[in-house]
This record gives structure tokens, sequence and C-alpha cells, in this order.
């Protein structure tokens, strides 16, 4: 609450607060009352003396200001009429009477009730200084006058007329245009010479602003001159052209363009680079190279979608059962779309999600993305980004270069016809980079929801909008797409499929559509279940179902031949004419040869195209301590053997080793297949287990398999791609699979089948991975006894196969 002075007030009256208005003394101001509690003021002044005090708000924002929102000093006005309008509004008109300061407010609610002190000016005797104001001041309000038009007559005579410095100042200020805060400063000043001297200067001020605003209109009706000038001109040269018989009219064209430009409604940026790309055209002589230059130009730009549009019809019924249609499993992934296109249809504005489909080949990524599209009602366009080496790919020519194009991207837009259609980008992680540039860099821009809105292709040179643009991308292994990129991706990833899966995929979608595609049918081809087994387990060792789809291909071939030669009406595949139509099995199934034998083990790996199984064989013979380590082995997968190697040093007794074999034996490890690079943290356990095995002489069991790494302590630790390893012992028909203690959430994420056929055993010491993988437990050395160490030729231990290229 103001509380100014303890000195009793000259007045108490009704407040009413003014939103961007100030009223002055002797001045008459009307304005429209609707505020609830200024009506309230309005009432109660009207019932005594028709007094009111009008003070003006600091802040025309606020709707019920309060009292420090209030300045200090206003008007007490008399009310000379009140008229109500329509509605609850209230058009009253006043005039001010004399200054007067808030000493306290007295009441806040329902209105505002004032204890006021008048304010007394303090007048100077320099008549002649008073003479000079005032002149000053009439002649800065006639110039002022002038210049805006908009003042009347009678205004500019009672200011010539005035001879009083005060009054002449409120005047001047109330009849001109001055900020709320400007009026305050002046209404506030009780000098009158000071307050004449501030209103000079804001008249100079207001003076000068408004000669520029004549010389901007001057220039304008200038440009609008010389713009009809030109159309003259321009109409005078299409008339010349046709009588002189050109073929081509640059001119002509030139305001097609402009017609062209206009219509599509561009950004301010855009349309005055394409326009000023139109007066070059207009002015080039027919049949100039540059003219065909700029004509491709323009037609390029003016073609893409910039206001087009499709609308998202977001049923997430019908997405379930597009996706349900398209795709057999993969629940947890189809559940993950699902709740991308609910947040898409209760917040369609929603940017900034770029997700890429993560997984190894051939298990439905690109399919996915289209059935995205689909749920989606968006245009689909697919680039391939496997192999791209050059920046301009993505980015574009400048159009100075001789055959320039447009970027990949914006390419995709105009073959879409749609500002907003779903980019798959696949194969992400196969960019490559040279001295053009690297691609990925240029990618960074593209999918970053903060910035692709300005997207600059180096041909168009100016920005296109692509927020509204849906960007999926694939890869097969995430660790190849560089950090930046990866950091902007949403990372969705896609596992191996089960046997069992695969055999659905191709009783229910692979073997129709290649039956459609070779001109066959039901009853033509038939297929046996145990034949589709058959296929699934001896022709492909896969994650995905590419290479299934390739073998039901060449079957479906193999029928069309015989039936197109009228061999037989119908031909059906069973498991015992499989091997006639395709050959012989190319694996094993299940434990076929699979057996119990010493320094041999099955470890698994994980892979950029899935899981494999990864056979780790061991020799030892007699010699001066050398370690051999091939296969092709990384620095990790080294390190992690010289581990296992200290590992079995430190606990001889108890592992049942001789304490000097490291001086008396040679150890050679190896890891087929030699000529393949293998490297990850994972093969700790695998190659520890080998070790002991061959230097007990204690045979591993054939069915089991394990990952994970070890410390010079013994302890496991976790590893990743459990999913994917898991998927590979089982198609390699192991039946128990050791993994890290720490890895045992994992487990949930497995599917049901991995989970019921095969037996996990988590460890957390190396004890427990040697008492589940050895056929015999290594009975410690006693103190004096010395143990033969079994030896085993180089070369014996068969190799269990499976190609591995990146295990981890």
């Amino acid at each position: 609450m103001i509380n100014n002075s303890n000195n009793p007030a000259d007045h108490r009256l009704p407040l009413l607060a003014l939103r961007g208005l100030v009223l002055f003394p002797g001045m008459t101001l009307h304005f429209d009352v609707g505020r609830k509690k200024s009506i309230l003021a309005l009432n109660a002044a009207m019932g005594d003396l028709q007094e009111i005090f009008l003070v003006a708000q600091r802040d025309v924002r606020i709707d019920d200001p309060t009292p420090q929102d209030l300045y200090e000093i206003g008007v007490i006005a008399k009310i000379k009429q009140v008229l109500r309008m329509p509605g609850d509004n209230i058009r009253i008109v006043v005039e001010g009477v004399r200054r007067a300061r808030i000493e306290q407010l007295v009441q806040v609610e329902p209105y505002f009730v004032a204890d006021l002190r008048l304010c007394r000016e303090r007048r100077s005797m320099d008549l002649e200084y008073a003479m000079a104001l005032i002149r000053e001041a009439q002649e800065g309000f006639s110039e002022y006058a002038e210049l805006s038009g908009k003042t009347a007559p009678d205004v500019v005579m009672e200011v010539m007329a005035a001879e009083e410095p005060g009054y002449l100042a409120d005047y001047i200020a109330f009849n001109i245009m001055l900020k709320t805060e400007e009026k305050q400063m002046l209404l506030s000043d009780l000098i009158p010479f000071h307050r004449l001297e501030s209103l000079i200067a804001l008249l100079r001020r207001e003076n000068d602003v408004l000669e520029l605003e004549h010389q901007i209109q001057e220039r304008v009706q200038s440009q609008m001159d010389q713009n009809q000038r030109e159309y003259y001109l321009r109409e005078q040269l299409k008339v010349i052209a046709q009588e002189l018989g050109d073929g081509d009219n640059p001119q002509e064209e030139a305001e097609v363009y402009r017609d062209r430009i206009q219509a599509l409604n561009l950004p301010e940026e855009t349309a005055d680079k394409l326009t000023k790309e139109a007066g070059r055209l207009f002015k080039m002589p027919s049949g100039s190279h540059e003219a065909s230059v700029i004509r491709s130009y323009l037609d390029t730009c003016l073609d893409l979608p910039w206001n087009k549009a499709t609308k998202d019809h977001i049923d997430l019924t019908a997405a379930r059962r597009i996706l349900d249609r398209d795709h057999y499993g993969m629940e947890k992934v189809k559940e993950r779309i699902l709740e991308i296109l609910a947040v898409r249809k209760l917040a369609p504005d929603v940017k900034g999600q770029i997700i890429c489909l993560a997984g190894p080949p051939g298990v439905g990524k690109t399919s996915i993305a289209k059935s995205v599209a689909k749920a989606l009602g968006r245009k689909y366009v697919r680039l391939s980004l496997g192999g791209v080496k050059d920046e301009a790919d993505i980015r574009g020519h400048r159009k100075t270069y001789i055959g320039a194009m447009p970027g990949r991207i914006i390419s995709a837009i105009h073959t879409a016809g749609v500002n907003n259609p779903l980019i798959l980008l696949d194969e992400v992680d196969k960019l490559a980079n040279d001295f053009r540039g690297d691609p990925s860099a240029a990618l960074l821009e593209v999918l970053d929801s903060e910035q692709n809105n300005t997207f600059r292709d180096h041909y168009i040179e100016v920005p296109f909008d692509l927020s509204h643009v849906l960007f999926l991308t694939t890869a097969n292994d995430v660790g190849a797409i560089p950090g930046p990129l990866y950091d902007r991706m949403e990372v969705i990833r896609l596992g191996s499929y089960t046997q069992e899966e695969k055999f659905h995929i191709a009783k229910e979608h692979l073997i129709p559509q290649e039956r459609k595609r070779h001109g066959l049918n039901g009853r033509t081809l038939k297929f046996d279940d145990a034949a589709i087994h058959d296929l699934i387990g001896g022709y492909t060792r896969e994650a995905g179902v590419r290479g299934l789809n390739r073998e039901i291909a060449s079957l479906c071939r193999k029928a069309a031949k015989i039936i197109a030669g009228e061999e037989a009406k119908s031909v059906s595949v069973t498991s015992s004419n499989l091997e006639e139509l395709l050959g012989p099995k190319r694996f094993r199934r299940e434990n076929d040869g699979r057996k119990d034998e010493v320094g041999v083990v099955t470890g698994l790996a994980w892979t950029s195209v899935g899981g494999e199984t990864m056979p780790v064989e061991v020799a030892v013979m007699d010699g001066v301590g050398k370690v051999e380590l091939t296969g092709s082995l990384g620095n990790v997968m080294k390190e992690s053997a010289r581990a296992a190697v200290s590992y079995i040093r430190a606990h001889a007794d108890v592992l049942g080793v001789e304490r000097d074999f490291y001086k008396t034996k040679d150890i050679h490890i190896h890891v087929p297949e030699g000529a393949v690079p293998k490297d990850g943290p994972s093969a700790g356990v695998t190659i520890t287990t080998a070790l002991v095995s061959a230097l007990t002489g204690i045979p591993v069991k054939g069915d089991v398999a394990m990952t994970g790494e070890i410390t010079l302590r013994g302890r496991v630790i976790p590893i990743g791609g459990l999913k994917e390893k898991t998927m590979a012992a089982l198609r390699s028909g192991i039946k128990t699979v050791v993994i890290p203690m720490d890895n045992q959430p994992d487990l949930a994420e497995l599917s049901d089948t991995v989970r019921e056929n095969l037996h996990f055993v988590p460890a957390d010491r190396l004890e427990t991975v040697l008492e589940t993988a050895l056929t015999v437990r290594p009975q410690p050395i006693k103190p004096k006894e010395k143990k033969e160490i079994a030896t085993i030729p180089a070369g014996q231990g068969a190799s269990l196969g499976g190609r591995v290229e990146s295990p981890c």
C-alpha cells in the first residue's frame, strides 16, 4: 500500500487506473471503462462530487493492477458525461482539474480509494527566459503539425495563443504522440520551465522521426514509379521480340517464372532469390548458355513441394493390422513403432524423432519403414547410402558447375511431391569418406530437428524446411556410425529370427510371394512343413531370411521349369526330394558331429550380420614356454589370451596344472577361420577354459557354449550382444550356455523359444564356468606331487565352422 506521508490529506477520492492514457490538468479526455474495479470506482465518484482521481498504470498488459503497478502522481478530474455502451462498457468524458499525489491507498477492494495531496507548482520570475521557451515550443509544435498532417487547426491556434509555460507544456504533451512513460514524466515535473524544456527536446526528436518517415515514403513512391516504368518497358520488349519473330523469348519466359513465384507464396528470402534469377533471365539474349542454366535452376526450385503436404491419418488399430500383416513376430519392435505413432497422433507437431532400425541383414528393417509409411499415410522414398563418399551427394553441387544437380535429400523431396514424406536412409553405417568430403557430416544438419528447418542445398541455395519429414535410418552395425550422427538418432534394435519364426515367415510370406512372382500357385507348387524346416536348417545359416528367400526362389524356378516343360502338372517339395532339387545340405543340423574334445571350446560372438559360434582351439606341446596366437586376432583378444595364461599361472595348483608349464610347454591358441579378422572383449572365459582343458587333458562338453570376459582374479564380467549370441547357440544345437552373472537381467529380452530350448548358467567366477564346461572337475595338485600334462598334436580338434567377422 502506498503511503507517502503521515500528514492529513487534501482529498479522498475513488481511483481509476488508466491503461496507455495520461490526462493533464485543463484537458478533456473521453475513454471507455470496462474493468469491473474501474466501473465500481466510477459509480462511487458519481455519487459525491463527481470527481475521480485518474492515474496511469506502469504496464498496460496488466489487467488487474496492484498498488505497486500505479504511478504516484495523477490528475483529479471532473466527470462531465457518462454514456453506457452496448455490453458492459461505459464511455465517459472527464476534464482534468489539478495534479495530485497519492498520499495513501485507504482501500484496494472492491475498488481503489486514495488519500491525495495536491501538487503545487513552483514558478520562476524570469519572464524573458519563459518567453524564449514558449516561442521555441510553439515553433517546434508548428513543424510537428506540418510534418504529421493530422493536427486539427484549432489545436494549432490554441498552442500559438498560449502564454503560460506550464499550461503550454501540458497542452502540447496531451496532443502529440508520445509514449505513456514520457507523458507521465512531463506530468510529474512540477517546475513549468523544466517541463517545457523536456517537451522541446521530445518535440525535436519527434520531428526528426517524422522527417525520416517522409523520406522513406518518398523512396517507396519513387520505387513504385520505377517498377511501373520497368513494366511498360518489358511490355515494349515483348512486342519488339514478337515483331522480330524470335523463337525463344527470355523476356516472356521470365514473366511466366515471376507469375509462378508469386503463386507459390514462398518465404521472402526464397522469393527474392528466385525473382532475382528470373530478372537475370529477362536480360539474357536468346540462345544464351547461361539462360539454359537459369531455366534449369528455376524449374528445379519451382517444382519442389514448398507448400504441398499429406495429412497424417493415424489409426493405431489399422497400424497394428498392417504391421502384423507384413511382419511375423517382432512384438517389441512393433510395440515401439506403435508408441511412436501414438505420440504423433496426440502431438502432431512433435519433432526430433529420428529413428534408426538396427539389426542384421534380412530381418525386415526396410519393410518395417514401408509399413510405417502406410500406417501414417505418407509418401515413401528410400535412399541407399551404402558406399556414398562425396558430400555433394547429400548437399548437391553448385549450379555454376556443368551438369550440377541437387543432392539426394532434395531429390527425394522432389520425387515424393510433398514436403513431409517418410525418407528411409538405408545402410547409414556404410557411409565412407575421402578427399571429396565426409557425407556423414553433411547428414548432421539433415537429421537435427533444431537445424533442418533451414537446410540449404548447394544447388538451390535457399533454405528448405525438412522439419516435417520423418527420417528413418537402417544400419547393421551401429558401432560404425560416427558418434555425432549416432547421437541424433533413437535406435530400435531388431534381433535375429528363431527357427520357428523363420518357418512362419517362409510359410506365410516368402512362399506365397515367390509363387506369385514365378507364375505359380498353391495347387501347382506345394511345400511340406518338414521340408520347410529342413530348408531352414540344412541350407541357410543366417540371422535374417534373405538367404532363405533365395532358396525358395530357386525351388520355384525349378518347379516352373518342370511345369512349363509339361513334365508334371504340379510339384510337391518334401523332405525326401529336397536334396534332389537343391543338392546336398550345406550345414549340419543340431548337434550332428559335435563331441567332447580336449582343448576345443565353443565360444559365442556378435557380428554385424548376427550372432555366430566361435570355436577356440588350444594345443599344448613340449617346448620352452612360447605362446602362439593365430586366427587374425585383434589386440583385445590377444590381451584376453595373455590374461588367461596369467590367471592359470596364478592358480596352477588349484587347477591341477604344473607350476612351470609356462617354461616347459609351448601353447598354440587358434580361432578358425584364420582369414577372418576377429576382435572384441567377450572371449576371455572361452580361451581360459580351452587352456585349462588342454593343460589338464580334461575334455570340454560339446553341447556347452560360453561368452564373457575375465579378470586376473577370475571374475567373469558382462558382455553385449547376448540376444544374437544365444540365437547362434540355438541354431548350432547347443544345449547349455554360460553367461556372466551381470547379464542375467538381459535374459528377459530373449525370445520364448530361446529360453525354452537353452539352459543358461550365470557365472560370476571362472570356477562356475569350469564346473559347467569340463567333463571332469580338475583335481588340485598336492605338495610335491607332479602331474603329466596331456599334449595334443597341433591340428587335432575339429573346427565347428561359422563365419565370424567382428565378435565382441
